[in-house]
């Protein structure tokens, strides 16, 4: 799956649900990573141990922190936490604890400069899973009965830019609360927001999702649990002020956004309720992270993007000219050396094409990125200079017309 996506997408999520207060995800999605904390102490790290879920805590449960390689001991209280204060900042850390056999080891992570971390251990992850799955296999033999899906807490949007290009992801829990598969009355159908490009599934989406231009077709039945959908697209824009609607086919039980944060970059919405700055640990990535209320089936989702980065096409109508004469004039220049014996002017023909070539390529180059480096801007100065005296060459080079002019008898 797309690197954004596996790191800084399910980084975000935690943020989100640290500071909003959601509903918690997939207890294997967070167990034993470090979560963000702004409201604990300086140096603070609290531990938090469940069994299979989030909520079913774990009480009087010794845990180990290890510090910069010395152990640290502290006891889980009534909510299945252990606190760990007075770290010093910089300091590298993990987690375990020993919960009825089982081992339990955190992520490695350093500690904050400021705020504290979170950390979750869930134990019996094994027996769940492989619960779920026999109960998966009886959903999967019996019929399937008529009912509604939901997209889960755990669905989101995510934005980042490459190349001045707006990538947008989709990754969206279909969640079917039945014990047994639903029939929706036919696909689950999502039509991507107007400037959509490029659309297609990406890796860990369900078999059952397809795309065709901007629908996202998802057929049923609906096994029970969670159908993972996930759809990455370009969205084209040429202003830096642009408005997304996006029309959920079923209800959205939480609203969670995040986009990358490029210079001025800004992100609102009537539906948000939050929208806060968060930098990616790892990467340092800025990131602006908005969330809001549950939206109801065919309910849409309009969002404003302002200070998007927005480069002026003249450059780019200006190398397309420039490229436009220099090959009209070696069409022209081609024709006119087209004789016999002017094996000198083929090859200043063959030369002069393999130029323009990559001209062209420099100029998208320049297009993209603004500017040319120095060796770039110096490689296309000796192409413009070796093309003038092509011309130049081919000019001299070229017979003229055969016969005709003032011997010819009339």
């Amino acid at each position: 799956m797309n690197r954004f996506l596996l790191g800084v997408g399910s980084w975000l999520l935690g943020v989100g649900l640290a500071s909003a207060q959601i509903a918690m995800p997939d207890p294997s999605l967070i167990h034993g990573r470090a979560i963000p904390a702004g409201d604990l102490a300086v140096g603070t790290v609290t531990v938090r141990v469940v069994r299979e879920a989030i909520g079913n805590d774990i009480p009087g449960q010794q845990v180990r922190l290890t510090v910069n390689g010395q152990p640290r001991t502290a006891t889980t209280d009534a909510e299945g936490r252990a606190e760990f204060p007075g770290l010093t900042p910089g300091a590298e850390v993990h987690a375990d604890a020993t919960v009825d056999g089982e081992a339990l080891t955190s992520d490695a992570f350093m500690v904050p400069a400021s705020g504290g971390l979170r950390v979750i251990l869930v134990a019996g992850l094994k027996n769940a899973a492989t619960r779920k799955e026999q109960e998966a296999a009886a959903a999967a033999a019996a019929p399937p009965v008529k009912g509604t899906v939901v997209l889960g807490p755990n669905s989101r949007v995510l934005m980042e830019f490459r190349d001045d290009v707006l990538q947008v992801f989709y990754v969206l829990d279909i969640v079917n609360n039945a014990r047994a598969r639903v029939d929706i009355g036919g696909p689950l159908i999502l039509t991507l927001p107007e400037g959509a490009a490029g659309a297609s599934t990406l890796e860990g989406s369900s078999p059952n999702a397809t795309v065709a231009g901007d629908i996202v077709t998802v057929t049923g039945p609906f096994a029970s649990g969670v159908t993972p959908v996930q759809i990455g697209f370009r969205l084209l824009y040429t202003r830096p002020d642009i408005t997304i609607a996006q029309t959920w086919p079923v209800a959205l039980e939480q609203l969670n956004v995040a986009i990358e944060k490029i210079a001025e970059v800004s992100i609102s919405s009537p539906q948000f309720s939050t929208v806060g700055d968060v930098t990616a640990p790892e990467t340092g990535t800025p990131f602006l992270l908005a969330s809001g209320n549950a939206m109801p089936a065919g309910s849409t989702l309009t969002m404003q993007l302002t200070n998007l980065p927005v480069h002026s096409r003249t450059p780019v109508y200006t190398a397309l000219a420039i490229a436009g004469l220099l090959i009209a004039g070696g069409v022209w220049l081609g024709f006119r050396s087209r004789t016999p014996g002017t094996g000198a002017a083929t090859r200043l023909v063959e030369r002069r094409e393999k130029l323009l070539v990559e001209l062209a390529s420099l100029e998208e180059r320049r297009r993209r990125r603004g500017s040319l480096a120095s060796a770039d801007e110096a490689r296309h100065q000796r192409i413009v200079a070796e093309l003038e005296q092509i011309y130049g060459e081919l000019d001299h080079v070229d017979p003229g017309p055969q016969g005709g002019g003032r011997d010819v008898a009339a």
